[in-house]
């Protein structure tokens, strides 16, 4: 074994162990590290950069809530690529069935046979415009978040990811995190405004309602 390989398996390893122990540096060093390896091997399975952006946050975020699973049988970048793997299986699958459900959902019923006034008349296509608007509105507001969080410093990327996208508690993120209840408020808030700022075009675009669930697990499809 190289001296090169030596050293990167116990760097791999102290990692590792900073990441256990909620070392807030620690997660920084995770994604300057395998950041761009994570996001070249989602590119390869998404075919697209917003995808495997979101893809390479979604990873990010489950090896450091997870590593307490990782127990060193095998290398930190064969788990992390690992898990890659599996982010970006998940999320093709889910785009799959969304497709499926949303062609079915388009499918006109076909109208019963009408033998009195304006039988044989075909059966008047629904209006779609507006809700093809929305998904466009929707899909780019979805890719500028996803950038919005990549930019975002980790320190407040991650208690945003786990309270407004994974829906844990903010005693359960803190507990997580190794911080005290008031240190993750403070975070998320901060966090929060800093989206907020970069989403100012799109508040007007969405309903109340819509814009409520711009967080939601759901409209990441994680």
């Amino acid at each position: 074994m190289t001296r090169e390989l030596i050293t990167t398996a116990h760097d791999d390893l102290e990692l590792a162990e900073r990441l256990r122990a909620g070392d807030q540096s620690a997660v920084a060093d995770l994604e300057s590290r395998y950041g761009s390896k994570i996001y070249q091997l989602a590119f390869r399975y998404m075919k697209n950069r917003e995808d495997a952006e979101e893809v390479t946050q979604d990873v990010l975020l489950k090896v450091y809530s997870k590593i307490g699973a990782f127990r060193g049988d095998s290398a930190l970048s064969s788990w992390i690529y690992r898990i890659t793997f599996n982010t970006a299986m998940s999320r093709l699958r889910s785009r799959k069935a969304e497709r499926a459900a949303e062609a079915e959902s388009r499918t006109v019923p076909t109208r019963p046979v009408d033998r009195g006034e304006g039988a044989g008349r075909p059966a008047e296509l629904a209006d779609w415009s507006s809700m093809a608007d929305d998904q466009v509105l929707r899909g780019q507001l979805r890719r500028k978040l996803a950038r919005a969080l990549r930019d975002m410093p980790p320190i407040y990327r991650v208690p945003v990811l786990l309270r407004d996208v994974h829906g844990l508690t903010t005693e359960e993120a803190s507990a997580l995190l190794r911080v005290k209840d008031e240190t993750l408020k403070s975070r998320l808030h901060r966090g929060r405004l800093i989206l907020r700022d970069h989403l100012a075009d799109f508040a007007g675009g969405l309903s109340l309602h819509q814009w409520g669930q711009v967080l939601n697990p759901h409209f990441f499809h994680v």
